[in-house]
């Protein structure tokens, strides 16, 4: 399978029906799985056998689509959650404890800041969050004796910056530690942070993955590279017997390929229960099967929409990392060469009383608070999402109150184009 192509291992990777079984992925719709005896049952608590026994920790139809994500993504081994929140979690609080520490990117969803400034750090975990923009010296300053991981987002949502994914993990990797990328904006049809230096990449697959608004879910990939034992003293969970499984060593049991996986699936799923339905697991994976399709038209729109905007005399200031003058673009260029989303973000002039003006007139994009499906979205942070702050707090946290975000969807360019072009001219 590793050697077919992307868009092959979209239709085709994960599952392979044998004589006279579905042609479908099967939708296991059950919470249990029956044995014959307990010693049968015992032996997958013990981690001694594979299969299932309750779905709260697995499922058939969950592993067969995670399989296809890491078949994409370049990695050993997959699972899904229940949102891609819960997959950034989940992979951080797999290595980190109360007294560990964390280097982020500061560009990255507001959701995930939250996350890792104001939750985690409850859980007795802290973070220094750097510029995406740092030089290796800057980098080096942030790490501590106590990182366990870096984390970025290839295209953060909604700064539209770029991260230097081989520079943050030749940092990680200087400091013994692995870098995590949540890849959602680009998918590995644009992106493969792991052939990058990347050791576990993230999505929500809610996004460009399901492509169609249909369901929320999550997905951590492994690439297999990062070797756990050669720094053990930084990874106790992974390298020193885990209590709660008979004193099982998850890198000694699995190896590079199987440790961190496993030890997510069986310790964090097993306790928080994050686990994704096996109903949106099956709509993902008809996402999925048309997501090589479906991104190059996000890009081609995204990007005439960004050159469109870019010409009004209405607008401030574009970000698309697809447009030549964009800070990002060269950038974008080395690790998405075919482009990476349809997600534009744009400032009006007259700030948040034009923005107001301007997402009451628009026609064909819908006013969400999501983004990256097959149907253009909009949003204005300052009258929304972050509707408590203040213009001069918006523009400290670089979300001016003029700012507009467009999710550009699979429509024609030009409908969009004319959606746009009538409803500025609402607002000169």
């Amino acid at each position: 399978m590793n050697n077919q192509g992307l868009g092959t291992k979209c239709v085709q990777a994960g599952y392979t029906p044998g004589n006279g079984e579905p042609r479908q992925i099967p939708i296991i719709q059950s919470t249990t799985f029956k044995y014959d005896t307990s010693e049968d049952m015992g032996k997958l608590f013990d981690l001694e056998a594979s299969g299932y026994f309750y779905t709260r920790l697995q499922n058939p139809t969950n592993d067969h689509v995670a399989a296809k994500i890491a078949a994409l993504e370049g990695g050993c081994a997959a699972m899904l959650t229940s949102s891609g929140q819960a997959a950034n979690f989940f992979a951080l609080f797999n290595i980190c404890e109360c007294g560990s520490h964390i280097v982020a990117s500061s560009s990255i969803y507001g959701g995930t800041f939250n996350l890792i400034a104001v939750t985690m750090a409850k859980m007795g975990i802290e973070v220094t969050f750097v510029s995406p923009d740092s030089t290796d010296e800057e980098l080096d300053a942030a790490f501590k004796d106590n990182t366990r991981a870096v984390f970025g987002e290839t295209i953060a949502n909604p700064a539209l910056t770029v991260l230097d994914i081989e520079k943050f993990a030749n940092a990680a990797h200087r400091h013994g530690v692995p870098l995590i990328v949540d890849n959602t904006f680009p998918t590995p049809v644009n992106c493969r942070p792991i052939e990058w230096g990347a050791d576990i990449v993230t999505h929500s697959t809610t996004k460009y993955m399901d492509g169609h608004g249909a369901a929320v879910g999550g997905a951590i990939v492994d690439s297999g590279n990062f070797d756990w034992m050669a720094h053990a003293d930084k990874f106790p969970g992974l390298t020193q017997p885990d209590d709660s499984y008979h004193g099982i060593i998850y890198a000694e049991k699995f190896g590079k390929e199987g440790a961190f996986i496993t030890k997510c699936t069986s310790q964090l799923m097993r306790d928080f229960g994050c686990i994704q339905s096996p109903q949106n697991a099956f709509l993902l994976n008809l996402g999925l099967e048309s997501l090589h399709v479906r991104m190059p038209k996000h890009v081609e729109n995204g990007l005439a929409v960004a050159k469109f905007l870019q010409s009004q005399p209405q607008v401030v200031k574009v970000n698309y990392p697809g447009l030549e003058t964009d800070p990002y673009h060269e950038i974008a260029k080395k690790y998405m060469p075919n482009g990476g989303c349809g997600v534009v973000s744009f400032e009006l002039k007259g700030g948040r009383k034009a923005a107001e003006s301007f997402m009451k007139e628009l026609k064909l994009a819908a006013i969400e608070t999501h983004v990256a499906d097959a149907r253009t979205c909009c949003l204005n942070p300052a009258t929304s999402t972050h509707r408590q702050m203040t213009d001069e707090q918006l523009e400290a946290a670089g979300i001016p109150a003029g700012l507009i975000r467009i999710s550009c969807g699979l429509e024609d360019k030009e409908d969009l184009i004319a959606d746009l072009a009538n409803t500025l001219a609402t607002i000169q």
